[in-house]
């Protein structure tokens, strides 16, 4: 009997991790708006932004980014997302002399009106209904010594279904190191830290009856649905950049970046940039190498910079293939003033 046992055991030992890896943790988690990225830029490099060099535009990815500002810096972002989807995000950076440099996020998606449609009336009810994404954050980054900073971001987050919502807070925190002098740096960061949340309002309300077989008792008793608590995408990053100056007007910037998502699987991103006189700049990538089932890909992009009246500016456009979804578009201003 013991040795029965025994093997049961070791029998079970195999297989349950087995069964573990067979399991998909897309899907579980709430708030997958937060993952939307925001700069064109980085975009167009195939996200892979944990490690590049300051920057407004690096702050999504790396809070400490915010650490290595030396000037106001205010960014900018719209994206043409799936289904007319509608994704914004804007950002400001205020460094303060030797305190630091702060800064504040707001991100909105939103759906359009969409009709109501039930199984009684699968053509519509004459409804609409809207979907909206809303997080507003702030933040601070600090650069430890000449080569190392720190940053962190805390995030109100919402999410609203028609008449029904949920709200978390989500913190961000991340370390940059720059090995050598206009050379190899290292970053990572972890992104979305935060509270498990549900859904909660009026459409999950109803109408209960205790008893369906019992007449004469109030059949219409108010109730209200509780759903699930689920977390929210908590992503971790780690990757280089390397600068590498081709020639005296133009440098070529090569970035890898290292994902690990608690509802997907792993994955890798590259990328690489290259500038012309710090005027123009011609971004190319590939996003999500090696996750199962990814439906992303390529990514190409193009900037702009210059000044206008003592500020500097940039222009960029991204565009990302996502397979059966078809592709998106981001155009992002940043200034520095």
């Amino acid at each position: 009997m013991m040795v029965k046992k025994i093997a049961v055991a070791w029998m079970l030992v195999g297989w349950l991790p087995g069964l573990a890896l067979g399991l998909s943790k897309t899907g579980t988690t709430v708030g997958q708006f937060l993952l939307i990225e925001p700069s064109a830029r980085i975009a167009a490099m195939g996200n892979a932004g944990v490690a590049l060099p300051e920057g407004i535009q690096a702050i999504y990815y790396n809070p400490a980014a915010a650490g290595r500002l030396s000037a106001w810096e205010l960014q900018l972002t719209h994206s043409a997302w799936f289904a007319d989807i509608s994704y914004d995000y804007a950002a400001l950076a205020v460094p303060v002399r030797e305190l630091g440099t702060f800064f504040a996020s707001l991100t909105s998606l939103g759906s359009g009106e969409i009709d109501v449609r039930t199984v009684d009336q699968p053509l519509g009810t004459g409804e609409k209904y809207t979907v909206g994404n809303l997080a507003l954050g702030i933040g601070y980054g600090r650069s430890i010594t000449d080569r190392f900073a720190a940053g962190l971001q805390v995030s109100y987050v919402e999410e609203r279904i028609w008449h029904s919502s949920l709200r978390t807070v989500t913190l961000n925190v991340g370390t940059v190191y720059q090995v050598a002098d206009n050379g190899l740096r290292i970053g990572s960061s972890l992104s979305n830290y935060g509270t498990r949340a549900r859904f909660g309002g009026r459409d999950l309300r109803i109408q209960y009856d205790n008893d369906p077989t019992r007449y004469g008792d109030n059949s219409a008793l108010p109730a209200e649905q509780h759903t699930d608590e689920f977390a929210v995408p908590v992503l971790f990053r780690v990757g280089v950049s390397l600068p590498r100056r081709v020639t005296d007007e133009s440098l070529l910037l090569l970035a890898v970046d290292a994902f690990h998502p608690n509802d997907n699987s792993e994955s890798m991103s590259i990328g690489a940039e290259w500038t012309w006189r710090d005027a123009v700049a011609l971004r190319g990538g590939w996003q999500d190498l090696f996750q199962k089932d990814a439906e992303v890909g390529l990514t190409l992009g193009l900037g702009v910079s210059g000044r206008i009246e003592g500020s500097a500016f940039d222009f960029d456009y991204a565009w990302a293939d996502h397979g059966r979804l078809q592709e998106t578009h981001r155009v992002t201003i940043a200034l520095r003033f």
